[in-house]
């Protein structure tokens, strides 16, 4: 591992410091959750302290998914008090998008690490490419109402977010716009549900990372307690910032701005996994 010295130290607390803000502004303005920029800088500091990259991945996501659960709340309460959360969706998709939460957070405790880095950057590379769209696609005049549709939607939805270590919002949010959700009730109903998703996929990660040798310091199981004291306070503050912007903002430009760094983070980390 990397000697940690006074110049060193100050520019990793920073960073992960301002990521935290970030991460609470996106959560709230875009409804992606913060996680989609929190696991791919947590990723490049593991490694920069020397880590092996599968542990870095795992541990990233692992802690990822706790600071997403306690943003989701903050920035949840902040979009309900506005209206936006719609309780319907809310309570017909959160059960089963706990359980593809539970299941998608224990395969990423066991998988290895390339594997989690080429989920992330694939899927993220996608959503770069729907964000970077002139204007959202509609499938339908409405969430489809079979037996089991919205059930496996909400559970794949959990599932593949866990896998990424972020919230519900960034795949959550594009679908339900395409089934003519409107956007704000869309992003305040992904951030409710992120809750959902960052607790089940911690809960499994913290098990399946339990005992695991070579973690850095103050883990437990995959969630590194250190990187979350530094990350939350902002995050968890910036939220309603961000949710405040969502209501004044056409946030058009500004998800083409994040689509262009998120396409280059999803090739950087393509590149790691291969």
């Amino acid at each position: 591992m990397t000697d940690l010295t006074l110049t060193t130290l100050i520019p990793l607390v920073l960073g992960l410091v301002a990521t935290g803000a970030i991460a609470g502004i996106l959560s709230g303005l875009l409804g992606v959750g913060g996680g989609i920029v929190v696991v791919p800088v947590l990723f490049w500091v593991f490694e920069f302290l020397g880590y092996p990259a599968e542990l870095g991945m795992q541990v990233a996501v692992g802690t990822s998914l706790l600071t997403v659960a306690i943003t989701a709340l903050s920035a949840a309460k902040s979009h309900h008090t506005r209206g936006s959360v719609d309780l319907a969706i809310l309570r017909r998709w959160w059960p089963f998008m706990a359980v593809g939460a539970l299941c998608g957070g224990a395969i990423a405790g066991l998988v290895k690490g390339p594997m989690l880095m080429l989920v992330f950057g694939t899927v993220a590379l996608l959503v770069a490419w729907n964000m970077a769209l002139p204007r959202t696609r509609i499938l339908a005049p409405a969430l489809p109402e079979r037996r089991g549709a919205q059930p496996a939607l909400a559970a794949a939805i959990g599932f593949v977010s866990s896998m990424m270590g972020i919230g519900s919002g960034t795949l959550g949010v594009p679908l339900m716009t395409a089934f003519s959700v409107p956007v704000h009730r869309a992003v305040g109903t992904a951030a409710a549900l992120g809750l959902v998703v960052g607790s089940a996929g911690a809960l499994a990660m913290l098990v399946t990372g339990l005992g695991v040798a070579g973690r850095p310091p103050l883990s437990i199981g995959y969630i590194n307690l250190i990187a979350v004291a530094l990350i939350l306070p902002l995050s968890v503050g910036c939220a309603p910032y961000g949710t405040r912007l969502a209501h004044a903002l056409d946030p058009v430009w500004i998800k083409r701005a994040f689509a262009v760094f998120l396409g280059a983070t999803s090739l950087r980390m393509l590149a790691s996994a291969f």
